[in-house]
């Protein structure tokens, strides 16, 4: 099984800059003129074109602005500040302070998209200082 994120965009051009500004992904293959694999992420990313207002899931429309869901990408990275930084200089915007827990620290990001990522950095032993046997 292989897992493949797809991440529907209002504009592919200004899509492809941000991810790969924001978050140092690279472009892997190209479909057409609206579709784009981001590598680099530990699994690929497709960025899907889909105009504002198109039919979604679950006869939705589409909206770019922030919105919620229960279902959201988390980026591990070495250096939480460093990639803070990078993303906020792409255009992301910091919804919080950095929190740190157990395993280690976290902030949650708002894409240009309206889609929401969190940055974690894993400290000590990561999950597993709080698995339970």
């Amino acid at each position: 099984m292989q897992l493949l994120v797809n991440i529907d965009v209002a504009d592919i051009a200004s899509a492809e800059a941000f991810y790969t500004a924001a978050f140092g992904l690279t472009v892997g293959r190209r479909f057409d003129n609206a579709f784009i694999e981001l590598l680099g992420a530990g699994t690929p990313i497709y960025l899907l074109q889909n105009p504002p207002g198109s039919i979604g899931a679950a006869q939705s429309r589409r909206d770019y602005g922030r919105h919620w869901t229960p279902v959201h990408c988390d980026l591990v990275v070495d250096d939480l500040q460093l990639a803070l930084d990078r993303a906020q200089a792409a255009g992301a915007v910091a919804e919080g302070e950095v929190r740190t827990r157990a395993w280690g620290r976290i902030v949650q990001l708002a894409d240009p998209f309206g889609h929401g990522w969190c940055l974690l950095q894993f400290l000590g032993r990561g999950y597993d200082e709080i698995a339970t046997p």
